[in-house]
């Protein structure tokens, strides 16, 4: 192996081991957060607008899917943030994932 062929190797290493710590410390953790189970209101959420469905509990993670105003979807936990938003993690027919907890109102009287 050559001192150009070594570098490369070297280079690559590095961009290997940037690229995995840095999609580890991107993707958010999965506390474990508080069960909630519980009926809840799409809330909050202009009429016109929808509220986003996110894979994890974050604004930066893909959508999954998304909420019309006044939905109600199945809250299953929820998570507190240091910072930012907590969330929760919500089911309702074919859409199950992350949104931010303040557009979510529990409904308390409903009937199964």
């Amino acid at each position: 192996m050559n001192k150009n062929q070594e570098k490369v190797l070297v280079a690559a290493l590095c961009g290997l081991v940037i690229t995995a710590a840095g999609a580890f410390a991107v993707q958010p953790a999965m506390a474990a957060g508080y069960q909630v189970d519980q009926l809840a209101k799409v809330s909050g959420v202009a009429h016109w607008d929808q509220l986003n469905v996110r894979k994890w509990p974050a604004s930066y993670s893909q959508q999954v899917g998304a909420f019309e105003p006044g939905s109600h979807v199945w809250v299953e936990r929820c998570i507190k943030a240091k910072a930012g938003a907590d969330w929760c993690l919500v089911d309702s027919q074919d859409t199950r994932g992350w949104v931010n907890s303040k557009f979510l109102t529990v409904v308390h009287d409903w009937d199964i």
